[in-house]
C-alpha cells in the first residue's frame, strides 16, 4: 500500500490521478491532497477520498474548507509553505504526484525529491527552471523520479532498463540510441490560416483537438510552447545534446513520443489520448496496473501523419529550443514570461500571437549569470515576472 500526495488535486492531472486510484484501492491510498484555493471541489475530494491531510496554498481557502469539513472525517486542513514542505517530507508518505502547474510546483517538488521519495513529475516548470539542480538534487538523494507528461513517459517506456534507471545521467548514444523523436499534435490552429491567428480567443486557443487540459496547458499547446517546455525537460531527464532531440507534429496523438536506435530500428509507444496511461504506468512502475483506459482499437485509428514544425506559425516553440541551447538562464526567464503572457491573454488583455512577442522580448532584455541555487532561480523568475509585466503595458489587443 502506497501512501500518496497529490499537488494539484483539483486540475486535470490532479483528477486523473485519482481516479486510478479509486480503480487500484488495494495498492494505494490518499494522504495528502494539495490544491490553491479551489474549496468546493477540494471538499468534494475530501468526501469521496478522505485524506489524513488537505493543504491550501491560499489560506482564506484554507479556513473556508476547515469550517465546512464533518469534523467526524478528522482530515488535518493546513496552510503556508513550510507545511506544505512538512507534508510532502513526511515519513508516512510514499509517492508525490507533483501536478501543480507553473512555477509554483518548484519548491514543493524539490523538497519531495530531497528527502528521496518516489516522484512522479507532471510539473514540466521544474526542470524548465531547475534543471540541471534538480537532477543533481534526485540523484544525491537517491529519489526516484518517473516522468508523467505523456511524451516523457513515452520515451521513458522506449529507452532500455539501464537507461530508464539512470535518468539525468544516461549516455543515449552508448546505450545505441541516435534521435528521441518528441512527438505533438500541433493543437487546434495546426491549420488555421497564419493571418488569423492573432485574432484567436481563449475559447479557441483552449479547444484541443484531442485532450482535455487546464486551460494554462491547453494555451501552451495552441502556441506549442508546451512542446518547448517538453523539449527543455526532455535535454534533462534524458542527458540528450541538441543533435539527439527532434520535435515531430502528429495531429492525431495516438503515437506520443519515438525513440530511433543506430540501427535503424523506431520504439513507439502508442495509446487513447488519456493521462490516466503514463499516471498508472508512473504509479506501479515497473509493474502494471489497470489505468481504466480503452485500449487503442487499431481498427478506428485510421491514418497516422506526420509533419516537421512550422517555426513561423509556433514561434514559441523555435524560442524554447533556442532558450535550451542558451542554458539554464535563458528557460527560467522564458518560463516567467511565458507564465504571465499566458494569463494575460487569457484575461483578454493581449492577443494570441502577442504571448510571443513577450516571451522574446524578454528573452532578449534580461541577462544573468551563474543560477548556482534554487534561491537565485527564484529571484531570477520573480525579475523576469515584473519586467513581463511592464511589457504587457506597451501592448494592446
Amino acid at each position: 500500500m502506497q501512501n500518496m500526495v497529490i499537488l494539484g488535486a483539483t486540475g486535470s492531472i490532479g483528477t486523473s490521478t485519482l481516479k486510478v486510484i479509486a480503480a487500484n484501492p488495494q495498492a494505494y491510498k490518499v494522504y495528502g491532497l494539495v490544491a490553491h484555493a479551489s474549496v468546493e471541489k477540494m471538499l468534494a475530494l475530501c468526501l469521496a477520498h478522505q485524506p489524513v491531510v488537505v493543504h491550501m496554498v491560499d489560506a482564506a481557502a484554507a479556513q473556508a474548507l476547515k469550517a465546512q469539513l464533518p469534523p467526524a472525517l478528522k482530515i488535518q486542513v493546513t496552510s503556508g509553505a513550510d507545511e506544505l514542505v512538512d507534508l510532502v517530507t513526511a515519513p508516512q508518505v510514499d509517492t508525490v504526484m507533483a501536478a501543480i502547474v507553473g512555477a509554483a510546483g518548484l519548491v514543493p517538488t524539490l523538497a519531495a525529491v530531497n528527502a528521496g521519495k518516489r516522484v512522479l513529475l507532471a510539473n514540466k516548470e521544474a526542470l524548465v527552471m531547475s534543471g540541471e539542480l534538480f537532477m543533481d538534487a534526485a540523484i544525491r538523494a537517491g529519489a526516484t523520479l518517473l516522468p508523467v507528461d505523456s511524451e516523457h513517459n513515452a520515451i521513458f517506456q522506449c529507452l532500455p532498463q539501464d537507461v530508464q534507471a539512470n535518468l539525468g545521467r544516461c549516455d543515449l548514444a552508448a546505450a545505441g540510441i541516435s534521435h528521441i523523436l518528441l512527438t505533438g499534435s500541433g493543437g487546434p490552429f495546426l491549420t488555421a490560416p497564419l493571418s488569423s491567428l492573432k485574432t484567436m480567443t481563449p475559447a479557441q486557443a483552449c479547444k484541443h483537438p484531442n485532450w482535455s487540459m487546464g486551460p494554462k496547458i491547453s494555451v501552451d499547446s495552441a502556441t506549442m510552447m508546451n512542446k518547448g517546455l517538453e523539449y527543455i525537460e526532455a535535454r534533462w531527464l534524458f542527458n540528450t545534446q541538441p543533435a539527439q532531440l527532434k520535435v515531430v507534429i502528429h495531429p492525431q496523438s495516438v503515437i506520443h513520443s519515438m525513440v530511433q536506435y543506430r540501427d535503424g530500428s523506431v520504439i513507439a509507444q502508442m495509446g487513447n489520448p488519456d493521462m490516466r496511461t503514463p499516471i498508472a504506468h508512473c504509479m506501479a512502475y515497473p509493474q502494471r496496473i489497470s489505468s481504466g483506459v480503452e485500449p487503442l482499437d487499431f481498427f478506428k485509428v485510421g491514418q497516422l501523419s506526420f509533419c516537421e514544425p512550422d517555426f513561423e506559425r509556433f514561434p514559441c516553440l523555435a524560442l524554447a529550443i533556442a532558450a535550451c541551447a542558451q542554458g539554464q538562464e535563458a528557460t527560467t526567464v522564458l518560463n516567467a514570461a511565458n507564465e504571465v503572457a499566458v494569463a494575460a491573454f487569457l484575461q483578454g488583455r493581449i492577443g494570441f500571437t502577442d504571448i510571443a512577442k513577450v516571451n522574446e522580448r524578454c528573452l532578449i532584455a534580461i541577462k544573468q549569470r551563474g543560477l548556482s541555487s534554487i534561491e537565485d532561480i527564484i529571484a531570477l523568475d520573480a525579475q523576469s515576472r515584473i519586467y513581463a509585466e511592464e511589457i504587457l503595458t506597451k501592448i494592446t489587443c
